[in-house]
């Protein structure tokens, strides 16, 4: 069961990818959860749902913790006991996890599809990428601008947080594999450094907190 890819963003900073292709009693073994998250898992009717939250404990293994070792808020945000900061994301057969010793991080998988475009006027001004090339490219920036804006949202981790209004992310090319965003909320900026890949039709996005 080994892991898609691990990405060493610094020394104290590491994203943890799996690519789910097991079955549910094959990512079962070897992993302890708590009641609670037993409770979870009985009670998702999805198969791939189940294997995606298995697999992400194995994730949770590799980074050197155990499930008793994450806790969520009334949000849904995920901490760790022990002060770490970290952020889960899943989509179709992709988990991923990434861990700070120092910086709070978020991060987010999306797979390239056509009904982004349907949608991207609710999260970002669509006339900034009236210059790309053909509709391929504005998916793929599209999907790179949704997954940077949903991984800032989970940092946040507040309320009424609009990802029209108040998050903004720098333009940016494709081969920079990298740029900044900020959130505007009540009157206060932070500002944080985004990265992003693309593999096999998805695009994974992880952000840190600058200031």
């Amino acid at each position: 069961m080994p892991i898609y890819k691990t990405i060493t963003v610094s020394a104290v900073t590491k994203v943890y990818i799996w690519k789910v292709t097991e079955t549910e009693e094959a990512l079962a073994k070897g992993i302890a959860l708590t009641q609670h998250c037993q409770n979870r898992l009985l009670g998702m009717k999805s198969g791939l749902h189940r294997r995606e939250f298995l697999s992400i404990r194995h994730l949770f293994a590799a980074a050197g913790f155990e499930d008793k070792d994450v806790y969520y808020n009334a949000m849904g945000k995920p901490f760790l006991q022990n002060g770490d900061h970290i952020s889960i994301t899943h989509s179709y057969n992709f988990t991923a996890i990434i861990v700070s010793k120092e910086k709070e991080v978020g991060i987010d998988i999306e797979k390239q599809r056509d009904k982004i475009l349907r949608i991207a006027h609710k999260f970002t001004p669509l006339e900034e990428y009236r210059t790309l090339a053909n509709t391929a490219a504005v998916i793929r920036k599209l999907t790179i601008v949704w997954g940077a804006k949903e991984a800032l949202y989970k940092i946040y981790g507040q309320p009424g947080l609009s990802f029209l209004k108040h998050i903004n992310i720098d333009d940016f090319t494709f081969d920079a594999g990298t740029t900044e965003g900020q959130i505007y909320y009540h009157g206060k900026k932070s500002s944080y450094s985004i990265h992003f890949l693309e593999f096999e039709g998805f695009t994974g996005v992880y952000a840190l907190r600058q200031v």
